[in-house]
């Protein structure tokens, strides 16, 4: 007798990397869930399983890159927003298929997937939190926490961003770029 499948958290984990990689080569429009499966070794079957289908499997692949993301800017919360600012970089460069999902507007187009938007809320609440620190601080100017915080992660995006699509002069120096970037954020926002 054939022992039933076991649908864990490691093919869990295993699915949402494969479909972030399948989606960030293909787009979302052309991901199917028999490639997902094959990719991960697996049937469709435990895709259905896991996720319940295509729209849900998307959905969840989001929603972690925005956990993954959120735990990385909560572990270097210590660090200010120079260490936030560092771990943002880190983190993009550690995966960058994410990166491109989460932030790329692969899924704008994609109705079914409609990812809480919360998650990246959440994940930006370090720094909003660092913002805050440091304006009672006296180090940060005044000005309402949400927009200092939309513009630093803007800025910090931006460039990360560029870095990524290697959108920049040939043999640019990007960790250079970016520690100067951040210096220059820092100095702009400094009360």
């Amino acid at each position: 007798m054939a022992r039933p499948v076991v649908h864990n958290d490691s093919l869990r984990r295993d699915l949402l990397d494969v479909t972030a990689g399948l989606v960030d080569r293909s787009g979302p429009a052309r991901l199917t869930l028999r490639d997902v499966a094959a990719a991960a070794r697996t049937s469709t079957t435990a895709v259905y399983s896991l996720f319940g289908g295509k729209a849900q499997l998307l959905t969840a692949v989001v929603e972690d890159g925005f956990r993954s993301f959120g735990d990385s800017q909560r572990a270097a919360a210590g660090g200010g927003l120079q260490g936030l600012g560092n771990a943002y970089r880190a983190w993009a460069l550690q995966h960058p298929a994410l990166y491109r999902l989460m932030f790329g507007g692969a899924l704008a187009a994609y109705v079914d997937c409609q990812p809480d938007p919360d998650a990246a809320m959440d994940a930006m609440q370090p720094l909003k939190d660092a913002v805050a620190s440091a304006q009672s601080a006296g180090t940060l100017r005044e000005a309402p926490v949400d927009l200092v915080a939309a513009a630093i992660w803007g800025q910090v995006h931006g460039l990360v961003s560029l870095e990524l699509a290697q959108v920049g002069p040939p043999g640019a120096d990007w960790a250079g770029v970016y520690v100067q970037a951040l210096e220059a954020v820092g100095r702009g926002w400094a009360a």
